[in-house]
């Protein structure tokens, strides 16, 4: 009989973890070793802002799974273990000085915030949110702070802007863009966030940009920036993440034009036999074929889920992407899929903007909330290109429909004649979305 295949996995997020989980079960027979950097794996590190804030009571919430579980499902689980060098062509890495042999890798290396090139970047009170134990740590030096600046409204920054605010510290956002979310959101969808956060107490400086970290003793006391100085013993930098992929170049993978690493839909990278899924690759946007990286939790456990399958000897295709998101901000909901208004016009795709202020709920019944609902969709046509929507409840489910609809080439007349709910505690007579559908059909 010929020797077991063996399987390593590099990296113990959720890729990492679901590529390795999906090899063993496609190819129960595997040797599949995963090999992390860090203490812990198996948590949603999304849930972190929401501990910091007291809305989630413990740490312990945020974990799905211990290290004797994947023992027990026959994964070798390596962690606090570093990947030190790969050998392409010998087919083995070296791991804690330990020389592994491999005959599939799965790249799953994730990503980093850039620490800004600022003088005093090193100052304690300097910090990401990223790690469990990190924020663990940070969980309790919040007890100790009073003032806090975030810097960039990433989807990371506003969960944290109001993670503050609760915590009632007096917190500042320095932003160089012109509206909350920019690289994500319209301004007309985000300013109901914005004001949402204003009402918590946030200061937002938009249009600003850090210069400088000062302080004393190697603590941090301010943030200087072009617009003038802003005490604080805090600094979250929540800046864009950067695909890391020191590894994959090394060995002569191909990356793409955002940085990370390029695969096909089977998650194969340019080298046979080493795949790669999660914030380190970039997958072709499903409307305009364009590259994209660094998307949500949910897609990179797919991508591990197609890429250890596939490295297991299964046949499995990861579609282009539609990207439903959403978000809390403060105490509304945003969300979308595809892209905006402001995006599509950056990109010069024509375009028509169908709108609708509706509710979630009946008229009448306790605790219905505005939802404001804008697709886009080709001129002509009428097929649905994107969407954006913001209010007080619903936006999620919203967003993984029009993500669907989008990715089935559903047009403005589907939507406008769709079937809903209507039931008065969870869903109106008239469904915002097909409202705005029938707006734009107007239109057209």
């Amino acid at each position: 009989m010929p020797d077991p295949q063996r399987i390593c996995v590099i990296g113990g997020g959720a890729a990492g973890i679901s590529a390795g989980s999906m090899a063993k079960r496609t190819n129960p027979d595997a040797t599949v070793t995963v090999c992390t950097e860090f203490e812990d794996v198996a948590y949603s590190p999304c849930g972190i802002p929401y501990v910091l804030a007291r809305e989630i009571p413990d740490f312990e919430r945020l974990f799905l799974a211990g290290p004797e579980q994947y023992a027990e499902a026959g994964i070798d689980l390596r962690r606090e273990t570093v990947v030190s060098e790969v050998d392409a062509q010998a087919q083995t890495l070296v791991a804690n000085g330990e020389t592994l042999s491999w005959d599939r890798l799965i790249i799953c290396t994730g990503f980093n915030y850039l620490l800004p090139d600022l003088p005093g970047a090193d100052l304690d009170g300097v910090t990401f949110v990223k790690n469990i134990r990190r924020a663990i740590e940070l969980d309790t030096t919040l007890d100790g702070v009073k003032r806090a600046v975030v810097l960039e409204s990433t989807p990371l920054g506003v969960e944290m802007l109001a993670a503050l605010a609760h915590r009632g510290i007096e917190t500042h956002l320095v932003d160089s863009g012109s509206w909350l979310l920019s690289q994500v959101a319209d301004p007309d969808i985000a300013e109901p966030v914005q004001k949402s956060l204003e009402s918590l107490g946030v200061t937002l400086h938009f249009g600003v940009e850090a210069e400088a970290f000062e302080g004393a003793n190697g603590a941090l006391e301010r943030v200087t920036t072009n617009h003038g100085p802003i005490d604080a013993d805090l600094c979250i930098v929540a800046t864009h993440k950067e695909p890391e992929t020191t590894i994959a170049r090394s060995i002569g993978v191909k990356v793409g034009s955002t940085g990370g690493i390029e695969v096909n839909g089977q998650m194969e990278t340019s080298l046979e036999g080493v795949y790669a899924a999660g914030d380190a690759v970039e997958v072709p946007q499903g409307f305009t074929g364009l590259a994209v990286q660094g998307l949500t939790g949910s897609h990179a456990m797919q991508q591990g889920r197609v890429a250890g399958a596939n490295a297991g000897g299964g046949s499995r295709t990861y579609d282009p992407v539609y990207v439903p998101w959403g978000m809390v901000g403060g105490t509304v909901q945003i969300g979308g899929a595809s892209f905006g208004e402001h995006l599509a016009e950056s990109l010069g795709i024509p375009h028509i903007v169908a709108r609708a202020n509706g509710i979630s709920r009946a008229r009448y019944y306790p605790g219905v909330q505005q939802v404001i609902v804008k697709l886009l969709a080709e001129p002509g046509t009428g097929k649905l290109i994107g969407a954006q929507m913001v209010g007080g409840e619903g936006v999620k489910e919203r967003a993984d429909f029009l993500a669907f609809a989008l990715k089935r080439g559903a047009t403005l007349e589907d939507l406008a004649f769709m079937e809903n709910v209507y039931s008065p505690p969870i869903g109106a007579l008239y469904e915002p979305m097909s409202v705005a559908a029938q707006n734009g059909m107007a239109q057209l």
